[in-house]
């Protein structure tokens, strides 16, 4: 009599499947929708109209009609959401899964896609980051005022016109 096949049993789960998308996803269908929902933040509806217009491939089904995703249904919406972070648009994301399904004569075209993205995004952190400034320098402004006032014996503070007058010069 053979032994039995060894089952398999150190799987990620669906969290950790797309918390950390590395390495040779398993195909198996096993993730219910609810776990990859539950995983992935976004609503079962969100990820039925993915598959719908083609960001996932087909989802496979257990034998009673639910839908079961793969680890590497996983890894695309873990990158599909890095896409969206990007303020990717979802037409974009569509030519960009395209483009991989093709294969790698895409690569080229895939590149030039994404890091058309990346540029858009370093710009976004430089609008960012001088926004931040702005916002670091009005804290501070109001921090100064807020001691200064703090510090002013009782009906001595600064006239209420001439703090407004600074104040619509500075905005």
């Amino acid at each position: 009599m053979t032994a039995p096949a060894r089952i398999e049993t150190d799987l990620r789960s669906c969290s950790e499947v797309f918390s950390r998308p590395t390495g040779d996803p398993d195909r198996t269908p096993r993730h219910t929708i609810s776990e990859v929902a539950a995983a992935s933040g976004l609503t079962a509806h969100t990820l039925r109209w993915y598959e719908r217009i083609g960001l996932l491939d087909p989802v496979g089904r257990a034998s009673g009609g639910q839908r079961r995703y793969r680890d590497a249904d996983l890894h695309r919406l873990a990158f599909l959401g890095r896409l969206r972070l990007t303020g990717m648009p979802v037409a974009d994301m569509l030519r960009y899964v395209d483009m991989a399904r093709q294969g790698e004569q895409t690569y080229p075209a895939r590149q030039r896609l994404l890091e058309a993205q990346r540029e858009e995004v370093r710009q976004r952190i430089v609008d960012l980051q001088a926004t931040l400034a702005v916002l670091d320098y009005k804290i501070d402004l109001y921090a100064g005022k807020a001691a200064g006032i703090a510090g002013t014996p009782a009906g001595q503070q600064d006239h209420p016109v001439d703090n407004r007058v600074e104040e619509e010069q500075s905005a």
